[in-house]
């Protein structure tokens, strides 16, 4: 049943609101925010044109009576509440359907903006951990970094709890995690080389602040032609990953240890195939509770976990490790894409995240950070050279994948009053 066109200020509080909150589950890239925003808009008799940077928007809002409005829109990225991500895709399509009249849908929107984490702190602090002994077997399939990680994920995972409670130490958090890892690394678990280099014993403790969604968020952004949202959270990314770097050397400093001790050697796998099959749900589980996903997703997620690495390492023994990462990323992007269409299964944003988190490109960046810092300038290097491919490879694969299953959609034209709205990739 439709309903009357909204008033202009009805419309303008409800796309502000709405705009607030895609900008806050933006950590996937804002590709999507404008399309959302104009659909919106559409379905309550009005238009709306976008210009978006990574943590605000401008939006140009006509009514269905002509008249117009400017507003700018905060709202910071990140994807630590990915329950609001999953409620918003039930409602944008009610809201598309014209299900819904303005008054209801604002109502809405503000339930889910109000709504409380759907996990209590424990399960959270249980979500981090598993997160990180999940991981571990990707970097080090080995006992002695699964034992190191069960430690070093504890350390982290009570740190993130009591940030949430803190909310100041959310700032500098990435800088104070990297800096007590590094330093319970280095005083407890680095006395024989043979368990592989500091950083790599390290890593998956860190892995939960590794901006690796970002970067490759920030290079799709930038294949689709969002120059400017891209290149700032591009920056943002790097300014990350400096912080991490930034807490490994305070460990380094406080503990007196020589920066040549920060090298890069892996230990010798020793972790037999069903740990490795075990580490996949653990660290499905633990993203499902650390970034407060709903769990009736939890089985979808695992199989496209599986799926990813599984493409990953079968192409990466017939065409290198780019060409199987690539692959791989187009796979995910596609089969997240095709799913998404399904009201069943949550949004794409959810449906990528933990597939692309086991193709590890931000961790690149930190080990080669860290290993230049050792003086290892060849090894560091080559690391970075590595994180540039690669986050480009799973760009540019994310970006096909996508076009690959791209539905054609008819859109509503715009009134003759009503400022158009550009057209952007999926």
């Amino acid at each position: 049943m439709g309903h009357a066109a909204a008033g202009l200020d009805d419309l303008t509080a409800f796309l502000a609101r709405l705009t607030a909150l895609l900008l806050r589950s933006s950590g996937e890239g804002a590709y999507s925010i404008e399309r959302a925003v104009g659909t919106s808009a559409q379905a309550f008799g009005g238009q709306a044109s976008v210009v978006l940077v990574p943590e605000a928007a401008v939006l140009s809002i006509t009514a269905a009576d002509g008249r117009m409005r400017t507003v700018c829109v905060h709202g910071f990225p990140e994807v630590f509440r990915l329950d609001q991500a999953a409620a918003l895709k039930p409602f944008l399509a009610d809201v598309k359907t014209g299900q819904l009249g303005v008054a209801e849908a604002i109502r809405r929107l503000a339930r889910i903006e109000a709504a409380p984490p759907p996990y209590p702190w424990w399960l959270k602090f249980l979500g981090v951990l598993l997160f990180s002994l999940g991981f571990a077997p990707l970097v080090q399939p080995t006992w002695y970094e699964i034992t190191t990680t069960a430690v070093l994920g504890a350390i982290t995972a009570a740190l993130v709890v009591a940030a949430v409670h803190a909310p100041r130490l959310s700032k500098i958090l990435p800088l104070m995690v990297s800096a007590v890892v590094s330093v319970v690394t280095i005083e407890v678990f680095t006395g024989d080389p043979a368990h592989g280099g500091p950083v790599l014993l390290m890593l998956p403790a860190l892995f939960y602040f590794v901006p690796g969604d970002f970067l490759s968020a920030s290079t799709t952004e930038l294949a689709v032609g969002l120059i400017t949202t891209g290149a700032i959270r591009l920056v943002y990314s790097i300014f990350l990953l400096v912080q991490l770097y930034l807490g490994v050397l305070m460990g380094i400093f406080v503990t007196g240890t020589p920066l040549n001790a920060l090298f890069d050697t892996a230990a010798k796998a020793d972790l037999p195939k069903w740990a490795l099959i075990l580490g996949g749900i653990a660290f499905t589980a633990g993203t499902v509770l650390a970034f407060a996903i709903p769990h009736r997703f939890f089985w979808t997620l695992l199989v496209l976990v599986y799926a990813t690495v599984g493409v990953q390492s079968l192409f990466t023994k017939l065409i290198r490790e780019t060409g199987g990462t690539f692959v791989a990323a187009v796979v995910l992007a596609a089969a997240a894409n095709l799913l998404d269409r399904n009201p069943a299964f949550p949004p794409r944003l959810i449906l990528i995240l933990p597939g692309f988190f086991t193709l590890t490109v931000g961790s690149l960046g930190l080990r080669g950070l860290t290993t230049l810092a050792g003086g290892y300038v060849i090894e560091g290097f080559q690391d970075l050279q590595k994180l540039i491919t690669i986050v480009t490879a799973i760009a540019i694969g994310l970006v096909v994948g996508m076009a690959l299953t791209h539905a054609r959609t008819t859109t509503r034209p715009t009134s003759p009053h009503a400022p158009s709205m550009s057209q952007r990739p999926p």
